[in-house]
């Protein structure tokens, strides 16, 4: 056991942190990237791109796709199934000898993405005391915030030195690890309650949900537009070298994590007014 913020924190907690610290890699690395995998696939910039947006139409069309699927599973083996899917997608982009096949890895990689969250944050509320539950959610969504700040700059530096398919080595090898640790110290809750999509889908009848969701829309649109070329136009319209480009992204996590630090305290005050 560990300990966040008074809280024992059991191993799998952790573990689903480890994941989504890989996914949230996998997701925002190639924005940094971007130059060096178009210059050794022989496309342009622009064409790169568009890997981004296969990612982000994965996501769209595995969040809804891959909940269904797994919505007869047992949490746990829906979790172990999703992160299988995330491992073969990074291998498949490491091997990719052609546009066309990483394009097709990287939607691959993307369908876990949506369902793992979504799946993760129930059982990350299952694993802790009632009065525990947001702190052990926003412990897992710590991973993905530190994808952010670590991940990206990180896996960006080490494929502008050893080639941009050592990144996706590398988040295949800490998807393993995942892999193997969500198999070992996940508990196999049998008395869970099965996934009721009508339940689910009526949700979409309030209209809060849908200004939320268009807010969302928005935000993540204005924000993957300028990290999409993010590297390409530091590099050649500002003159940032690459090493400049990684710390520029350092910044721009650091950036997200306080902004999400400074808003949950927000809403918070805001809630309890």
């Amino acid at each position: 056991m560990f300990r966040f913020k008074e809280m024992p924190v059991p191993l799998s907690l952790l573990i689903l942190a480890l994941s989504a610290f890989a996914i949230g890699t996998t997701e925002f690395v190639i924005m940094g990237l971007l130059p060096d995998v178009a210059a050794d696939l022989g496309v342009s910039i622009p064409g790169a791109g568009w890997l981004v947006t296969g990612y982000a139409l994965g996501v769209a069309v595995g969040a809804p796709f891959m909940a269904m699927a797994t919505a007869r599973l047992p949490r746990k083996a829906a979790l172990v199934t999703l992160m299988g899917i995330f491992i073969i997608g990074n291998l498949l982009c490491a091997l990719a000898s052609d546009y066309n096949v990483l394009m097709f890895a990287r939607v691959v990689t993307a369908l876990c993405h949506g369902a793992f969250f979504g799946i993760g944050s129930v059982v990350a509320a299952g694993l802790v005391p009632a009065n525990r539950r947001a702190s052990a959610v926003a412990l897992m969504f710590t991973g993905l915030t530190l994808a952010n700040v670590l991940g990206v700059p990180l896996g960006t530096a080490l494929g502008q030195y050893a080639g941009w398919r050592s990144t996706f080595w590398a988040v295949t090898v800490i998807g393993v690890i995942a892999l193997i640790g969500l198999i070992r110290f996940l508990p196999t809750n049998r008395n869970e309650e099965k996934l009721d999509m009508r339940a689910e889908l009526s949700a979409l009848k309030g209209a809060g949900i849908w200004l939320s969701l268009s807010m969302t829309a928005l935000f993540s649109a204005s924000m993957f537009t300028l990290f999409t070329y993010i590297a390409p136009l530091l590099g050649e319209v500002t003159g940032v070298s690459p090493n400049g480009v990684t710390w520029t992204l350092l910044l721009i996590g650091l950036g997200l994590t306080a902004g999400n630090v400074i808003g949950g305290k927000m809403a918070d005050r805001r809630l309890s007014s």
